[in-house]
């Protein structure tokens, strides 16, 4: 299957460097979109949720990804997103405590502006939780 190059940066490391034969990533208005080879150029944002990437030997990698953005330009795939993670480096009990955070938070009366933000992470903890549960390890 052909391939194209992918790199995956974080906002703490380089999550993936190199050939993928398909990425499919959370959209904000299409659910999940995904890319193989010899996509058409575009940008586009990247919601909070799971990613898979199947890599040039084709072995899946399914993933947690943070809000973000991807460019696809001549056969090469970027994206830069908050954070990047494997269900194996998820701390469940720390996005546990994350949730219960922002659901509190939530319950009492605040700016708009911090109940977007505080809805913001309420997603992330839950959307990190799904992906941990889904890929039990």
């Amino acid at each position: 299957m052909k391939t194209f190059q992918l790199k995956i940066i974080a906002s703490n490391k380089v999550f993936f460097d190199g050939e993928a034969q398909s990425l499919v990533v959370p959209h904000i208005d299409k659910g999940l979109k995904g890319f193989l080879a010899n996509h058409e150029n575009c940008i586009f944002p990247v919601e909070t949720g799971e990613m898979k990437i199947i890599d040039a030997e084709g072995r899946t990698i399914n993933a947690f990804v943070g809000n973000g953005f991807l460019e696809f330009l001549d056969n090469t795939a970027m994206l830069v997103c908050i954070s990047a993670e494997l269900p194996e480096e998820i701390d469940a009990r720390r996005a546990e405590e994350a949730k219960i955070r922002a659901e509190e938070e939530l319950r009492q009366k605040r700016s708009i502006v911090e109940y977007h933000h505080t809805q913001a992470n309420l997603s992330r903890a839950m959307e990190r939780l799904k992906v941990k549960n889904r890929h039990q390890i």
